[in-house]
């Protein structure tokens, strides 16, 4: 399993052995800690003392009980377990039977073990998003910061690095895309820091005219210009004893970032229009979401000012690169915009969102529950809640496949259970035709399907597929 990849605690409570042993041999690889039992009754006396498991595996022709029996058992204690069953039974009747009960999903044996693999990882993603929304604290480390939610490794790494800078007056270049919460590791950095007296104040570079970047950055005295009609202290000034947060400093203008070297190098500003000059004691933090070193060499940004600001690095990683993040961070933006009942999401609807890019990152999905909460029905958020570009990629997987809405005896599928085979169909055939356009090469087939060298490996293997072959 990839490194960023969370690990499950699964419980599997199947009699016959090869099933198991296959089982076993599967989520062991894929990295989940498991508890097998071939007796449901062990487990059953564990309920509300202990096993706080993320997934359940129920067979569902246990001896002695019958693992609805089990599944209904589980419900009534309250477990917040995704629970999947195993059933020989192909016929649609058990499938809805086991998914009014309360299961997660179904699945039918024989199965693949890429078909295991997937169905753990969404019952798992979903576990988190209700043990967050029931009100359980993140799992964090003990360099946690509340500002910066997740679990990734990019994140653990993120806070960690946080918490020992916080208290340093080193100066600091935060990189990321748009939208990933570059402000939000600044603003820890100064609540974590010796400044947290002092005031946070944050400015866009890339959002003001170049005619008044000055006048916001150093101030201006009254008649420096036309509409100067009172003086201005400037954010330096209005930062003193704090941190100040300069946002898209690649954006600035060159000439500007001449002046704001001046000012770091001397720590001492001039206002636009005035005489004489103020001593400042500011932290300054920069960020960016473009590439300093290249702007550098194409003369777009100042080699001595990059230097200045470039003492340490800290990157902030995409959400596509965290998605074992994605329920936690559902959840908390529930809680947060949801009101004193936050809604739910459906497991389709995070499955939906799991599937998706996010070019706009943790922004773009703040504002997507934003929506999803303003136009969803009941207590739950369903896909059709969703932005409809979010919705757009599940619907696009399914042109050209063969829906598998029937059994071999014609009777109807779960929906659920209909939407999980086309998608895990479509996905295989996917990633078929993109490695062998990328014959066989990892990286250029990653490079195409829009995805990282990590998630597009963990894809190939959930669906046993080999890189060699397409050589």
């Amino acid at each position: 399993m990839a490194e960023d990849v969370a690990r499950a605690k699964v419980l599997v409570v199947e009699d016959d052995p090869e099933v198991s042993r296959l089982i076993a041999r599967k989520l062991n690889a894929d990295g989940h800690e498991l508890e097998i039992y071939d007796d449901p009754k062990p487990v059953l006396e564990r309920l509300g003392t202990g096993g706080a498991w993320d997934v359940v595996i129920l067979d569902v022709g246990l001896p002695g009980m019958s693992g609805i029996d089990v599944l209904h058992r589980f419900r009534e204690a309250g477990s917040l377990a995704s629970i999947i069953m195993l059933t020989g039974d192909h016929s649609a009747a058990t499938a809805t039977t086991c998914m009014r009960a309360g299961a997660f999903y179904y699945l039918t044996k024989p199965f693949q073990p890429f078909e295991l693999s997937a169905m753990v990882e969404s019952a798992a993603r979903y576990a988190r998003l209700r043990l967050q929304l029931a009100g359980a604290p993140p799992i964090q480390d003990d360099a946690s910061d509340s500002m910066l939610v997740g679990t990734a490794a990019g994140m653990r790494k993120l806070r960690s690095a946080v918490a020992r800078l916080g208290s340093q007056d080193v100066s600091i270049l935060i990189q990321g895309e748009s939208g990933t919460g570059k402000e939000l590791v600044a603003r820890a950095l100064h609540e974590r820091g010796t400044r947290r007296a002092g005031r946070f104040v944050a400015l866009n570079c890339g959002a003001i005219p170049e005619s008044l970047i000055d006048s916001e950055l150093f101030g201006h005295t009254k008649g420096a210009f036309t509409g100067a009609t009172t003086d201005r202290p400037g954010v330096f000034v209005e930062a003193e004893g704090g941190t100040l947060f300069l946002d898209e400093i690649g954006d600035m203008p060159v000439a500007v970032q001449a002046r704001l070297l001046r000012v770091l190098q001397e720590s001492e500003v001039r206002p636009v229009g005035g005489n004489g000059v103020r001593k400042i004691d500011v932290r300054v933090i920069a960020a960016t979401h473009v590439d300093l070193s290249a702007a550098v060499e194409q003369g777009r940004f100042r080699q001595d000012l990059f230097y200045r600001l470039n003492v340490v690095v800290l990157d902030v990683p995409p959400l596509r690169d965290r998605l074992d993040d994605l329920p936690m961070l559902a959840a908390h933006f529930l809680k947060k915009h949801g009101g004193k009942s936050p809604p739910s999401l459906s497991p389709d609807a995070l499955e939906v969102m799991a599937g998706y890019a996010w070019p706009g990152n943790v922004r773009e999905l703040e504002n997507a529950l934003m929506h999803a909460i303003a136009l969803h029905h009941d207590t739950v958020i369903r896909p059709e809640s969703l932005p409809a570009q979010i919705g757009a990629r599940s619907r696009s997987s399914s042109q050209g496949i063969k829906v598998p809405a029937f059994e071999g005896d014609n009777e109807l599928l779960p929906l659920t259970e209909a939407k999980r085979r086309a998608s895990a169909a479509y996905e295989r055939s996917y990633l078929v035709r993109v490695m062998e356009k990328a014959k066989g090469s990892v990286s250029e087939a990653a490079r195409l399907a829009g995805l990282d060298r990590t998630n597009f490996r963990r894809l190939l293997q959930r669906h046993g597929l080999e890189p060699t072959t397409f050589k």
